[in-house]
C-alpha cells in the first residue's frame, strides 16, 4: 500500500525546481517506496514565480508567505530551498510544526544556526535530510566502501577540490550570496561545505585545521530586480563583496590522516571541477564529478610504479541500479537529488535517518566556522562539532 505524503517547497529558485523535479521522478525510479509525494503548496515571495511553478509542476496551492506552510495540515514534509539567511528560522519553525524537513546546505549562516535546526528536529521527533548531494554519487559510495575495506591500506592523505566559475564574471550581480548578513560565508558555505562533508564522509571526523581565504572580485553591481541563479548586472551601482571567493585549508583528521581542501567560485576555465584523491599505504582512489560514474583505483602490492585502473561503477554501487541497468551508463547531477529525495522519504516512512542528516550539517558548519577563525588568526584551530 503506497501512502500519499503532502509536501511543500519553500523557495523556488533553481534548487526549488530541482527538489520538485526529484519528487516527481521518485515513482519512476523507486516504485516500491511506501510514500508517494503529493505537491501541496509552493512558497515564494518573488511575484509570479510560485504561480509559474504551480502551473508547470502541479502544486495545488501557492503562497507568498512561508509561514502559511507551517500552519497547513495537509503538509507533512517540506523542502527548504530559500536563501541561507532564512534556513534557521524556517527550519526551526517547520520542525516545531511537526513537519519533516529536507533542507539545503549549509543550513544557515553559522554553526549555531545548524545546531538550532538540528535541535529542533530532534526535539520534535521529525526527520531531517540535508542537501549534501555529492556523497550520493554511486562512485563516491563505492570509494567509501573501498577505503573502509582496507584495500588501499591505511589512509595517509586526501585532497578535496571544488573549483567553479559561476562567480568569475566581473558583471555578476551583487545578490544576497555576496552579503554577510544574508549569505554568511561565500565559497565556504556554497562549495567548501560540500568539501568538508565529503572529506568527513570518506575519512571520518576532522579534528583541526588551518585556512586562508581571499576575495578576488571586491565589488559587484547591485541588481535592479528579482534574481535567480547567477544573474548579470552590468551598469548597476557598485557595492562591496563581503565574503570570500576562495579558501585553501590544511586538515588533520581524528584518524591521523592529513588533508588539503581548496575551493573557489571565481576560477576562470573551471566548470564544476569537483573531486577528491585519497591516498593510502597500499593504494589510492580518485573521483572527478565531471566523470561522475568513474573511479580511478590503484591497488596491489607493488607500491612504486603501481598502475591506476579506471573502474566504471554499475548496479552494485550505491543507488546506480535504480537509474541504469549496466556499468558505464551515465548518471547526472539531478539523479543525485532523486537519490536524496528517496532517502528523505525512506527516513520519514521508517522513522530512521537515511542519507545526510542535520548532525552531518553541524559537523560541516563547525569545520567552516573553524576555517573562518583560522583565516582570521592565522593559526591551527580545533573543530568543535
Amino acid at each position: 500500500m503506497v501512502e500519499s505524503l503532502g509536501v511543500a517547497v519553500i523557495g523556488f529558485g533553481w534548487m526549488g525546481r530541482v527538489h520538485t523535479q526529484a519528487y516527481a521522478r521518485l515513482p519512476h525510479h523507486y516504485p516500491r517506496l511506501p510514500l508517494r509525494p503529493r505537491l501541496v503548496t509552493v512558497a515564494e515571495d518573488v511575484p509570479g514565480r510560485a504561480e509559474e511553478a504551480a502551473e508547470q509542476f502541479g502544486f495545488a496551492d501557492t503562497t507568498r508567505d512561508w509561514r502559511a506552510v507551517a500552519a497547513d495540515p495537509r503538509v507533512r514534509a517540506v523542502s527548504i530551498t530559500a536563501p541561507n539567511f532564512l534556513h534557521r528560522e524556517i527550519g526551526v519553525a517547520m520542525a516545531e510544526a511537526g513537519k519533516h524537513i529536507w533542507i539545503e546546505k549549509p543550513v544557515g549562516l553559522t554553526v549555531a544556526d545548524a545546531r538550532a535546526v538540528a535541535d529542533a528536529v530532534a526535539k520534535a521527533g521529525v526527520q531531517g535530510t540535508v542537501g549534501f548531494n555529492y556523497r550520493n554519487a554511486p562512485a563516491v559510495e563505492a570509494a567509501r566502501d573501498l577505503i573502509a575495506s582496507g584495500e588501499i591500506g591505511t589512509v595517509t592523505h586526501v585532497r578535496v577540490r571544488l573549483f567553479s566559475d559561476y562567480a568569475a564574471h566581473p558583471e555578476g550581480a551583487l545578490t544576497w550570496r555576496y552579503e554577510k548578513e544574508r549569505g554568511g560565508s561565500g565559497v565556504l558555505g556554497d562549495l567548501a561545505s560540500h568539501g568538508t562533508d565529503l572529506a568527513r564522509h570518506l575519512l571520518g571526523d576532522i579534528a583541526s585545521l588551518t585556512a586562508d581565504t581571499a576575495v578576488f572580485i571586491p565589488e559587484r553591481a547591485r541588481p535592479t530586480g528579482a534574481t535567480a541563479g547567477h544573474t548579470r548586472a552590468a551598469g548597476g551601482r557598485l557595492g562591496p563583496v563581503e565574503n570570500e571567493d576562495y579558501v585553501n585549508c590544511l586538515l588533520r583528521f581524528a584518524s591521523g590522516a592529513r588533508g588539503v581542501l581548496e575551493a573557489c567560485r571565481v576560477s576562470v576555465g573551471e566548470q564544476n571541477n569537483y573531486g577528491f584523491e585519497v591516498h593510502g599505504t597500499k593504494g589510492a582512489v580518485f573521483w572527478d564529478f565531471r566523470r561522475m560514474n568513474e573511479l580511478g583505483v590503484s591497488r596491489g602490492t607493488t607500491y612504486q610504479d603501481q598502475p591506476v585502473s579506471t573502474v566504471y561503477v554499475g548496479p552494485g554501487a550505491g543507488e546506480f541500479g535504480a537509474f541504469q541497468p549496466g556499468a558505464a551508463n551515465a548518471m547526472g547531477y539531478d539523479d543525485l537529488k532523486v537519490i536524496e529525495a528517496c532517502r528523505f522519504l525512506r527516513s520519514v516512512a521508517e522513522g530512521t535517518p537515511h542519507g545526510a542528516t542535520l548532525q552531518d550539517a553541524v559537523h560541516s558548519a563547525a569545520a567552516l566556522d573553524a576555517m573562518v577563525r583560522s583565516a582570521r588568526s592565522g593559526a591551527w584551530v580545533t573543530v568543535d562539532a
